[in-house]
């Protein structure tokens, strides 16, 4: 295993004061292109989109520092969606039971994904290419007719309204921090921790060291699973009564996307939880500024675009150098 000075990120990463400085820097210019941004009205809903993203993203940059990738989420999204949206409709259940039940759903799909990654021994990406077709299928099924109807406001503690705020800031985003928070302690401050950037630094080493690399993966896995469950609600309740077959698509772009841009390297062994949530902070913030100057959508794909791009270049830069030294 490698030394922990290689191992273990530091406590706040060049990557995060970038992104900062970027945010800083996007947010004061639509704060004079368009005076609205910095209000309530328009910071309120984007922290609410922010939430789903960064905390699948909290998952998705564990599987990546273990070298693997999850291009499964959206699919996952959308099973746990209707899911939950239809027990909310058809089953009348409160607030707890509709959470336990997305949550467990995820994280059903996340051990399906562990499970066949950590023992199959086949690439992450091919086996969560095949089971986000599965899980597409599955979704769709349950749909059914198309779309689910006249969801009641049961997971508005998550929403944009008065009862999914405290302080003026959403729940979603207050837990996302809380969790994300979590999250950098546990993989900065624990033996387990270390052992995930332990395994994408060098799987061969970190066996050699003791660390079950298997548990270990599908351990990665299953977390996102369950992040992603509870990332489900916070979509079902940013939305309206009505939950369509699009939810969740190109969520999983948008999560690896926000992963990427926080500086997590994907060659894996390197990665912050934080950076995770300041890139999903920065992809919506892009988005909203694009919808609020009134430009053409696809505006946004191509800032993030060069985003991820620059993002990567730095990455492998920065790994050119210490190959180097």
């Amino acid at each position: 295993m490698r030394n922990g000075s290689r191992v273990l990120p530091s406590p706040v990463t060049s990557q995060e004061v970038v992104l900062v400085g970027v945010l800083a820097l996007l947010w004061a210019a639509l704060a004079v292109s368009t005076p609205a941004f910095l209000t309530a009205g328009s910071i309120q809903p984007l922290l609410v989109a922010t939430a789903p993203v960064a905390l699948a993203g909290v998952g998705m940059t564990i599987v990546i520092i273990t070298g693997g990738i999850d291009v499964s989420v959206g699919a996952a999204i959308m099973v746990c969606s209707v899911l939950t949206a239809k027990a909310l409709v058809d089953g009348g259940v409160n607030l707890g039971v509709a959470v336990l039940l997305a949550v467990a759903a995820g994280g059903l799909l996340g051990l399906i994904n562990g499970v066949l990654i950590a023992y199959g021994r086949v690439h992450a990406i091919i086996i969560t290419f095949g089971t986000a077709n599965l899980f597409m299928f599955g979704g769709l099924r349950i749909f059914g007719s198309g779309t689910v109807n006249g969801i009641p406001g049961t997971l508005a503690f998550f929403g944009r309204g008065p009862a999914g705020r405290t302080l003026g800031i959403p729940h979603a985003f207050l837990i996302t921090v809380l969790i994300t928070a979590l999250a950098w302690w546990y993989l900065r401050h624990t033996a387990g921790g270390r052992h995930f950037f332990a395994i994408g630094g060098d799987t061969v080493a970190a066996r050699l060291a003791g660390v079950r690399v298997q548990r270990r993966v599908l351990l990665a896995y299953l977390v996102t699973g369950l992040l992603v469950g509870l990332a489900s609600c916070f979509v079902i309740a940013q939305g309206t009564s009505t939950l369509d077959q699009s939810v969740g698509s190109g969520k999983e772009l948008a999560v690896i996307a926000a992963v990427v841009i926080g500086g997590t390297s994907i060659m894996g062994g390197r990665g912050s939880v934080l950076g995770t949530l300041l890139g999903a902070l920065l992809v919506q913030s892009v988005a909203s500024g694009v919808t609020q100057l009134g430009w053409r959508s696809q505006l946004s794909d191509l800032f993030v675009g060069v985003f991820i791009i620059v993002a990567v270049g730095a990455d492998l830069l920065r790994a050119r150098a210490r190959r180097n030294r």
